[in-house]
Parts: structure tokens; C-alpha cells; sequence
């Protein structure tokens, strides 16, 4: 796996704090120059009794230094027969009952902590600084999710906040054997990091794979799960995604339990989870809140929708310019007297339209929700009526185009509907040119490729390539929920194929 270098960390002038607070104070000064949201609040009771207060400013609760309690127990010195030294070990009590606290005498831990939203307070003639917890700020609450629309079932998405992610989780998996294990990514963001798996569900060597690719990361700054998700891959060329993202933490839930292994990554609201398949892709939530009738029939339109996706400019393409024998006489005369004028071949035509319906899709994603679905829709509209006018593209490739556009948005992944985009240009060009003997080359390939294609062990097509009949139940049906739960996800829990 590509690791990406990261730069020296910082220098520290020690390795340790001294028992002085005046020269603690200078070090920190030193380190935090030009940092004005780092607050030094020093608290001179008399002159045998001195503490230092360091935090950032925005990311700690004041109400633990302004409230009266915790004042109280500083200006009141905490001192034994009523003399003017600090009671240390009473102070750390006091301190303990407020919030949780940990001693620290390393300069580096204590830099990052308060770095981390600790609030760090040091007693002179003391060596060490107490850490207390007391993170704060401003963030995003619980809402519905955007991009994975709820129809049935939660209304929960992940936030930017990693505790509230975890929270929401373990209020679904009840259990000690749900492991929160944290990772610390980021040589200057300090990224946290969550790995979460199911003991016993989940197979030790997955585990521990999943920990050893995490562990050969090395990178500055970590901002969003995308970042790791490239460098946890198999193959990171692949058009076809290895790790499946979601920001709903019931699909977290559900694949914990099958024995998956969730990311979750501070200041994102998308988790990752591997292994996935190629099935994957054609999988939502709502299959498993619906009867299972239902949920089959709107995964086979799926599959129809993905093959029309894929498949339907090129099969247009091929068949009007290499094999219109295929077509009934009647249909072919509409099709040859509509491209009348045409100046561009089928292929030229099919890939114009596409890369203008990409472009109007960019536009609608990119500009303000008040103006961006109108302004998509509008301008597919006004654009295609005028193409067809102007004698630029034909009527009939205008409403391929469009079904096609319609059809790749059923895909409830938008992660893997990225790569049959992607795929589209390719097949086009090869049915432009070799008609439907380059499709069908096409289609080969590909299907070669995911052949080879692995997630964490597991095969990309599986259970349909390596074939097992027993495992299908969740693949191209979603059988009864009494039939499929014994061996739901079993070949995500069987050992790796070497």
C-alpha cells in the first residue's frame, strides 16, 4: 500500500514539565506564540499559592471555571489548617468531582491535550499538570439524512461530532462486546478515530487487517473519511469502490452485526464499513423494514434500472449504426428521419449529450438548493428542445440520454453508481466503433476485472462469483426474515480465501 510521508512533528524543547510555574508558563507562552485563542488564566492567591489555567478559547465549557463551585474550591485554597500552600491531592479530588481528570508530567501530552479541548491546570511546586475534561463547542445536532433519504425506518444521520456517532451506535448494539476502538490519525490534526466491530461476529483476522492497514497510514492532516478510505483499499485503480460509506447509523448497526467492520472518523458524518460487495450497491436500508415481497421486486428494478444505465446509449449506438436490421422497419423510419440534418455520427451525438447531462448534474449539485434543482431541470429542458432545433442531436438520442440520467439515480449507493458513469464513456466508444462485438468485449472485461477484485478477503462478486447457492438469500432476492437469518452475511464471517 502507497503511504503518503508526513513531515517532522513538533520540536520540543523537553520531554517533561518542571515543578516551576513561572517556567512552565514561559514554555507554554513559547510553544503557543501567536496563538490568541490559547488563554493563560493565572490565579494568585497569595504568594505561596499560584495556579495556571491553560485552554483554547471556543472549545471548553467556561461554565466550569465561572461556576461558583469550582471557584469556590480554588480561591478557598483547599489548605489544610488554614495556611497558604495548595492541598495538591485535595485539589485533584475537588477537580474530580467536576469533571474527569488525569495527571500529566509529558510537555507533548499535555500541548495535544489542551489542543483537544482540556483545560490544563498547573499548581506551583508541583511537576506534573491535571487534565480536565471539558470539551465544548459548537456543532451540528441529529438530524435527517441528506444524501440517504429515509422512506421507512430511522431518521438519524452521523453528525460532525465522533461522540454523538458513537452514541447512536450503542444505543442500538446494547452489548459489551461492541468494541469502540480509538486510532489517532493526522500528524498535525490528530484526527480521532474510531474502529468499531462486533466481538465474536466479526472474524479476528478482518480485525486485524483492518488495524494493520489503519497503523501504515501516515499523513499531515486528516479532514474527512475520504482520506482514508483511498489508502485502505485493495486496489485503489479500480473504478469500483472497496469500502462502502454511510451517514445512517442503523446501516452501521445492521452491518456490525453481520460482521462488518465500521470507521468512523472525527468531523465527518459518513462511517466506512468493510468488506462490501458488488451487491452492495443495489442493497438500502428500507429492504429490511419492508416486507420482503416488496423489497425483492424494487431490487430487481434496480438491477433493470443499473442494466439501462449502463447499457442503453451504447445498445442505441451500436444497434442504429451497425446493426439496424435488429430494429422493426416502421421504428428504424421514425429513428433515420429524425436524424435527418444531423451533422455528428451516433457515437459523436451520444457522447455530447452525455457530457452535457454530466455537466447539468455538476451544476445542480454544485450551486444553492434554491436554484439548483430548477436550474438543472430547466436548462435539460431548454438545452435538449433547442439541440433538437438547432439539428445539432436528434430527438431519439435525447430521450435515451434522459432515461438514462433517470435510470443511474435509482442506484441507492452513490459511491457505486460513480463507477457505471464512469463505465458509460468507455462502452460508448466501444460500441461507436465495433458496434455490439465491442459491448459485449466491453462487458468482459469488467467482468474479468471484478472477478478479481477483492474487499478485505472477500471476493467482489460473492456469493454469485465463487458461486454458493445458500448464499444468495440477501443477493438477488431478499428472502423472509426467518429464512435468512441464519445465514445472512456468512460469507463476510468466513475465514479469508488465501
Amino acid at each position: 500500500m502507497t503511504l503518503i510521508s508526513s513531515p517532522n512533528p513538533v520540536s520540543y524543547p523537553r520531554e517533561t514539565i518542571s515543578d516551576g510555574l513561572a517556567e512552565n508558563e514561559a514554555l507554554l507562552r513559547q510553544l503557543f506564540e501567536h496563538c490568541f485563542d490559547v488563554v493563560f488564566q493565572r490565579v494568585d492567591l497569595s504568594d505561596e499559592c499560584k495556579i495556571l489555567m491553560v485552554y483554547v478559547d471556543g472549545m471548553i465549557d467556561k461554565n466550569v471555571i465561572t461556576s461558583p463551585l469550582f471557584q469556590s474550591w480554588v480561591l478557598e485554597k483547599t489548605g489544610a489548617g488554614g495556611n497558604d500552600t495548595v492541598d495538591y491531592p485535595l485539589l485533584k479530588e475537588h477537580f474530580a468531582v467536576v469533571r474527569s481528570i488525569r495527571s500529566e508530567s509529558r510537555l507533548q501530552e499535555i500541548v495535544e491535550s489542551v489542543l483537544r479541548a482540556y483545560l490544563a491546570v498547573f499548581v506551583d511546586g508541583e511537576p506534573e499538570a491535571i487534565l480536565l475534561e471539558a470539551s465544548s463547542w459548537e456543532h451540528r445536532g441529529v438530524e435527517e439524512p441528506a444524501i440517504e433519504v429515509a422512506i421507512r425506518g430511522p431518521r438519524e444521520s452521523f453528525t460532525e461530532t465522533l461522540q454523538t456517532n458513537t452514541s447512536l451506535i450503542r444505543r442500538r448494539i446494547q452489548t459489551p462486546n461492541l468494541k469502540l476502538e480509538p486510532v489517532v490519525l493526522g500528524t498535525f490534526s490528530k484526527t480521532r478515530i474510531v474502529i468499531a466491530y462486533v466481538e465474536g461476529q466479526a472474524r479476528p483476522d478482518l480485525i486485524e487487517l483492518v488495524k494493520q492497514r489503519m497503523s501504515g497510514i501516515q499523513l499531515d492532516i486528516v479532514l474527512e473519511s475520504g482520506y482514508i478510505e483511498e489508502l485502505i483499499e485493495d486496489r485503489s485503480f479500480s473504478p469500483f469502490p472497496q469500502v462502502m460509506n454511510t451517514e445512517r447509523p442503523d446501516i452501521v448497526a445492521a452491518s456490525l452485526m453481520d460482521g462488518r467492520v465500521a470507521i468512523l472518523t472525527d468531523g465527518t458524518p459518513q462511517a466506512l464499513i468493510v468488506p462490501i460487495t458488488f451487491w452492495t450497491a443495489f442493497q438500502a436500508g428500507e429492504d429490511y423494514y419492508e416486507r420482503f415481497m416488496y423489497a425483492t421486486l424494487v431490487r430487481w428494478a434496480r438491477f433493470i434500472l443499473f442494466a439501462i444505465s449502463l447499457y442503453l446509449p451504447s445498445l442505441y449506438v451500436a444497434i442504429t449504426t451497425f446493426h439496424p436490421q435488429l430494429l422493426p422497419t416502421n421504428f428504424l423510419q421514425n429513428i433515420t428521419s429524425a436524424r435527418e440534418g444531423v451533422p455528428f455520427p451516433g457515437v459523436i451525438e451520444a457522447l455530447l449529450m452525455e457530457f452535457l447531462f454530466e455537466g447539468l448534474r455538476e451544476a445542480g449539485v454544485r450551486l444553492p438548493k434554491a436554484v439548483g434543482s430548477a436550474v438543472s431541470i430547466v436548462g435539460a429542458l431548454v438545452i435538449g428542445e433547442a439541440a433538437v432545433k438547432a439539428g445539432i442531436v436528434s430527438a431519439p438520442m435525447v430521450i435515451i440520454v434522459s432515461l438514462t440520467g433517470i435510470a443511474s439515480f435509482a442506484i441507492p449507493r452513490y459511491n457505486m453508481s460513480i463507477p457505471f458513469r464512469i463505465l458509460r464513456f468507455p462502452l460508448l466508444i466501444s460500441s461507436g466503433a465495433f458496434g455490439l462485438f465491442g459491448i459485449t468485449m466491453g462487458t468482459l472485461i469488467i467482468l474479468i476485472h471484478m472477478a478479481k477484485l477483492e474487499s478485505f478477503g472477500v471476493p467482489y462478486l460473492s456469493p454469485i462469483a465463487p458461486f454458493q447457492p445458500g448464499q444468495i438469500k440477501d443477493v438477488l432476492i431478499r428472502a423472509p426474515r426467518r429464512k435468512m437469518n441464519s445465514t445472512q452475511a456468512s460469507i463476510i464471517r468466513k475465514p479469508r480465501r488465501r
